[in-house]
């Protein structure tokens, strides 16, 4: 059964990162109808656990929540006077590099006691693919970039009096990664992969403070988790002059803080906000080496911390329906000098709209949708100089991203 959950949630793991850098906002089908906005605060239901765990005190009795998010990203290169790599063709223009995917979470809350609550979310956290076609222009510097990763998160809260709550949780991430590309060797090509995976630890703290019957702020924090990845690099010619071998490869996936506000205007509108900080400058640079220490490859990445704002509405329609808007402002952690064929990432413009119907005392279901306008993306990758058979990849992108999430909660 175990292998099969493994299995099922690998799969779905998502083709391209949906929030700046390789983090992925889709933890929630209800957060998305609002841009994610509140949701340090909100603590609409047990998707809390993974953005504020002392949200679980406003939980009555025993809840689970599943959800499912369909996302389909759109990424399309635009040649603009790239270099082909010694003695090869220069190649063709990738077709759409995003493609359909599925994205599954699911979290439990039940009560220990009247001021202490216990719950479990299983979610990714971070995720990432972009593949092109294996004769495309830029194939020396990649074709192929995978990260998946599965997030166990066991989570207590404690509700200290009316006013203040507190939460605590541990995190148990995997995480795999896989890179190919293709190998100039002047007459002729070959292809390489390297795969490795790892499992890391870290933990998720929250505060909410009611300071009104009507109004409460929540604050968050995810800890940076370290990872050293183990696996294999292979070459399409195996007697070539590369070796196969096994290779390490250390990656920090990074901290997050997160404050929001949460205030119901009257009986029919809610006001959410949301500023949350990634501490992306870890991502300095994408290292592979050999197990004997001989560097594989190394690319610089230069990545800059970021923040994501959001602001998001509720209007209750009546008892029964309630409908979603926000908007969201994600600043990406790359720049034009540093940007990379593997994460060809820039600010994003979310615009969201949800809805959540109650369809009975017990069961209540979401649905909600967000389109992203990506900014123009900007790649001028020269690596002509260092090794001239990778070429340089000169150009932009052509890039949008729209995810519909179904989200079911259930009280028992």
């Amino acid at each position: 059964m175990q292998k099969l959950f493994f299995s099922f949630v690998i799969f779905t793991t998502p083709i391209v990162s949906q929030a700046a850098g390789f983090a992925l906002s889709e933890q929630s089908g209800s957060g998305l109808g609002n841009a994610f906005a509140g949701v340090a605060a909100s603590a609409e239901d047990a998707s809390t656990i993974f953005f504020n765990p002392a949200g679980m005190t406003y939980i009555e009795g025993t809840q689970a929540v599943g959800t499912l998010h369909l996302i389909k990203p759109n990424a399309e290169f635009n040649n603009q006077g790239s270099v082909a790599g010694t003695a090869r063709p220069l190649g063709s223009e990738s077709d759409d590099a995003g493609s359909l995917a599925f994205v599954p979470n699911f979290y439990f809350i039940t009560p220990l006691t009247e001021t202490v609550k216990f719950g479990v979310g299983v979610n990714a956290p971070f995720g990432l693919k972009t593949e092109y076609d294996k004769d495309w222009i830029g194939r020396f510097q990649g074709i192929k970039s995978d990260l998946k990763t599965i997030n166990i998160n066991p989570s207590l809260s404690f509700k200290v009096n009316d006013e203040l709550s507190l939460g605590f949780g541990l995190s148990a991430m995997w995480i795999q990664a896989e890179l190919t590309s293709a190998v100039n060797l002047g007459a002729a090509e070959r292809t390489s992969r390297v795969k490795g995976d790892d499992w890391g630890f870290g933990y998720n703290l929250g505060a909410i403070y009611q300071a009104t019957n009507d109004t409460r702020f929540g604050v968050a924090y995810r800890s940076k988790i370290d990872q050293h990845l183990k696996g294999d690099v292979r070459f399409s010619i195996s007697n070539g002059p590369t070796p196969n071998g096994d290779v390490t490869a250390d990656v920090t996936l990074p901290e997050m803080l997160s404050i929001s506000s949460f205030s119901q205007v009257n009986d029919q509108w809610d006001l959410l906000g949301d500023v949350t900080w990634t501490r992306w400058s870890r991502f300095q640079k994408l290292a592979v080496f050999r197990d004997n220490g001989a560097p594989l490859s190394s690319t610089a990445q230069n990545w800059e911390n970021t923040l994501r704002y959001s602001i998001g509405v509720n209007y209750h329609y009546n008892d029964k329906l309630k409908l979603r808007a926000g908007v969201a402002y994600d600043e990406t952690p790359t720049s034009n000098e540093f940007r990379t064929v593997r994460i060809p990432d820039n600010d994003r413009k979310w615009l969201s709209f949800g809805a959540a119907w109650q369809a009975t005392p017990d069961t209540k279901l979401d649905i909600g949708y967000a389109h992203l306008f990506v900014s123009d993306v900007k790649i001028d990758d020269n690596q002509t100089t260092p090794l001239p058979g990778r070429g340089r990849v000169r150009g932009d992108y052509d890039a949008s991203v729209d995810i519909l999430s179904v989200q079911l909660t259930h009280h028992f």
